[in-house]
């Protein structure tokens, strides 16, 4: 049942510690799986907050807020907790919450990601302007001072220029601390707020109270901090929506109307949601494909570059797949519609995507805890700092000063960004690669990786083998030989299955229905076909049914085939051998390649094959892969996985994510060259969108290229910080520097990120 029933007290206990409970010794509590849009949140610990709240809400199992993102997400038992609940407990805590890709809608219904924040960051623009022209005379005056010339602006001007700046352009930050207060925590506008009403204020005594024009005013650093800290935010926010770029190119390849073929009726133009499985499509040139679905009519190419990572368009002709965003070639195509609305491969990508980058790297929750002392403790200091200049005789103005630089200086958001934009940037530079990141786990771990297990089939080579020849016995002739044995494989998924299928039917041969059929896993099948027995598969099954086989000539043919990389299996009818057929499966013209540049990297490779040693022997030498293992069943693979980790090895398993589902949930990282398939993008950690071994190295790139980014960043939010803070507190930085240090460090952190976006797969940039 994998289900555990407790009772427990809910005075005591909450649903989130009982989850929590569950996965510390790492297992899962599923749940049902709730995102909202957060807006008002101005740092981490914003973000700390109303992920405090969400948790403790009855029903919620796990809950996270990332702030890059300004976006919750939770698990919650079903029936327990509704959008209702969640807005209101969000509400609580001063911020706003919207069911996720709601928040678009009121700005002409166009998609949350590609239209959110627009309006907003408008405003500010507009607000930061104004801001900006009431600032420069006063910075002027202040850079006039310090070239020494002696002109100063009279002092109700000064009071003029700065009142706006400090309490209708700044109210936000007073907005932001309020509620920060209200609800017993402290966050970046907490500091801003005290630093620049510090400085305001003290200029406004001086000007009222001391007397013989000799008054020292500050309007210009605290109405110059509140522009700096707001260009820096505008900045900020620009910098975060490049990061997740990835996302909003992905929507876009949506298209919203579709030419449906009615019978009698021709063409008519409908909206995507009117459209059923089954349906008929006609894709012009140069137009999207609005859905997955099967070409009926027509050949084209199709540009799949954002969903595969391919970068040249692909020959497609009646009976290929297509993919919903695909841009179509020079050809017109008919389609029949076989996945609509979120059942589609582009929904199911945009929705990995966004999994993978709303999850919570270990280091960021170290971070997130810091980050709950860091503005409390920043205050601390800043007291520390005015007290220490004050009993050092240094006067009440220059220690509030210093205690200023210490409020302005300091910056939780770079903190918070480190992580969260790095990986957002990461997993959506190895999308548009074709690579999709199920979560940061996968990420963190194919960074430690050090062994490669290659799957053969379907992996190192193409999946799809072929039929060779077929060498009858006795009588028996090669047509009736391949049409009994396609009547018997025909009810088989094997691909060996398939090849002779599909032999039979180019060669127009009709398959007759079978009766007992029976298969035995790693050997064969067995059925009846119109009253005789057949059976096809190893020499290890002719002998588990008593069949004997040649004692001369048939091990040297097979022996023979096996050497050239061949696949040999046998037939037997009514206990008499029958002959047998030989398969080949070619090799991925990149696998070569892939082998050797994991090498390069230090990493070792090994391949597991249901082949023989022979067939195995052969490949790997053509691949000059050192380590191999033959006849391997799918469930010793996972033993062989497991053994490997046993023995201090990192290691990531490679397969079709279908019949190598355990193998690839035991390794650290579980990779599947599916093609897009439903059980690879569900089983793997990883899913390359494009069948090539050299995605594999590149996951594996991207993600130390990642954790290099995370590094760095981290490395500079930390080093700011215990650097920044000091100087400040010795009155080594003055507030207006100050606050241009704290705009700027977030601003860095992000653009940092952002790099990332660069990042390629070596093939692409050398393709």
């Amino acid at each position: 049942m994998n289900s555990a029933h407790i009772r427990f007290d809910a005075q005591q206990t909450s649903t989130g510690d009982l989850a929590k409970a569950v996965r510390e010794p790492g297992y899962r509590a599923p749940g049902r799986k709730l995102s909202f849009d957060i807006d008002g949140m101005n740092c981490t610990s914003c973000a700390i907050r109303v992920e405090k709240a969400l948790a403790e809400l009855p029903g919620v199992t796990e809950a996270s807020v990332n702030f890059a993102l300004e976006r919750a997400d939770i698990s919650v038992i079903p029936g327990q907790v509704d959008d209702a609940s969640v807005i209101a407990a969000v509400k609580k805590t001063g911020y706003r919450a919207t069911a996720h890709g709601r928040r678009g809608a009121a700005a002409g219904g166009r998609d949350n990601e590609a239209g959110i924040g627009h309006g907003k960051r408008d405003k500010s623009l507009l607000w930061l302007g104004a801001s900006i022209i009431l600032t420069l005379p006063l910075l002027a005056q202040m850079v006039w001072m310090y070239s020494g010339f002696e002109y100063r602006l009279p002092a109700w001007v000064e009071l003029a220029l700065a009142t706006p700046v400090q309490f209708i352009i700044g109210y936000r930050f007073y907005r932001g601390a309020w509620k920060a207060i209200k609800n017993a925590g402290a966050n970046m506008d907490v500091l801003v707020a005290l630093g620049t009403s510090a400085a305001f204020f003290l200029s406004l005594y001086n000007m009222v109270f001391v007397s013989g024009g000799e008054a020292h005013l500050y309007f210009e650093t605290s109405a110059t901090i509140v522009t700096l800290i707001l260009a820096g935010k505008i900045m900020e926010e620009r910098a975060k929506r490049g990061t997740s770029a990835a996302i909003r190119e992905l929507m876009a390849l949506r298209p919203r109307r579709a030419r449906k073929l009615d019978p009698g009726e021709g063409e008519t133009e409908v909206d995507i949601s009117e459209l059923s499985i089954g349906d008929s499509v006609r894709v012009l040139p140069g137009e999207r494909m609005p859905v997955d679905g099967r070409i009926t009519a027509g050949e084209s190419e199709l540009d799949e570059s954002l969903m595969t990572g391919e970068t040249r368009p692909a020959p497609r002709f009646a009976g290929d797949k297509v993919v919903g965003g695909a841009l179509n070639g020079s050809g017109r195509l008919d389609v029949e519609v076989t996945a609509i609305g979120e059942n589609t491969t582009l929904s199911r990508i945009i929705r990995l995507v966004e999994q993978a980058q709303t999850g919570k790297a270990p280091v960021q929750r170290l971070v997130d805890k810091v980050s709950g002392f860091f503005v409390p403790t920043i205050i601390v200091i800043a007291l520390v700092t005015f007290t220490g200049w004050f009993m050092n005789g240094s006067g009440l103005e220059a220690s509030i000063i210093a205690a200023i630089s210490v409020l302005v200086i300091a910056c939780p958001c770079s903190l918070g960004l480190a992580t969260p934009t790095a990986l957002v940037a990461g997993t959506g530079a190895a999308a548009r690669s074709g690579i999709l990141i199920r979560n940061f786990e996968a990420l963190e771990q194919a960074h430690n990786v050090d062994t490669v297990i290659f799957d053969k089939t379907g992996t190192l080579s193409e999946g799809t083998p072929t039929v060779r020849d077929i060498s009858p016995s006795n009588d028996l002739d090669a047509s009736e030989l391949l049409r009994l044995t396609a009547c018997v494989q025909a009810a088989s998924e094997h691909p060996l299955a398939g090849a002779i299928v599909k032999l039979a039917r180019e060669r127009k041969i009709s398959i007759s229905d079978i009766t007992g059929f029976s298969s035995k896993t790693g050997a064969g099948v067995t059925a009846s076909v119109e009253g005789r027995m057949i059976a096809i598969g190893s020499e290890a099954m002719m002998k588990e049914h008593n069949i004997t086989l040649p004692e001369t000539g048939l091990a040297r043919d097979i022996a023979r085939y096996e050497s050239k990389g061949q696949t040999v299996i046998l037939v037997a009818i009514d206990g008499v051998f029958a002959g047998f057929i030989t398969f080949e499966d070619r090799i991925r013209g990149s696998a070569r390649q892939a082998i050797a540049d994991l090498k390069k990297r230090g990493i070792d490779s090994i391949m597991l094959s249901g082949d023989s040693e022979e067939v195995s022997a052969h490949v790997a030498g053509h691949l000059g892969l050192e380590h191999f293992m033959g006849r391997v069943h799918p469930r010793d693979k996972a033993q062989e996985v497991e053994k490997l980790r046993k023995n201090g090895r990192h290691v990531a398993m490679v397969g079709d994510g279908i019949n190598d589902a355990p193998a690839l949930a035991m390794a650290d990282v579980g990779i599947a060259m599916g093609d897009g398939t439903d059980v690879a993008m569900e089983t793997a950690d990883v899913t390359l969108m494009r069948s090539d071994p050299e995605r594999v190295v590149a996951a594996i790139d991207v993600s130390i290229a990642t954790r290099r980014k995370i590094a760095q960043n981290l490395i500079w939010a930390f080093a700011y910080n215990l650097v920044g803070v000091p100087l400040a507190a010795f009155g080594i930085v003055s507030p207006v520097i100050a606050g241009a240090a704290m705009a700027l460090s977030s601003v860095s952190v992000v653009g940092n990120s952002l790099m990332l976006r660069r990042w390629k797969a070596w093939e692409d940039q050398t393709g």
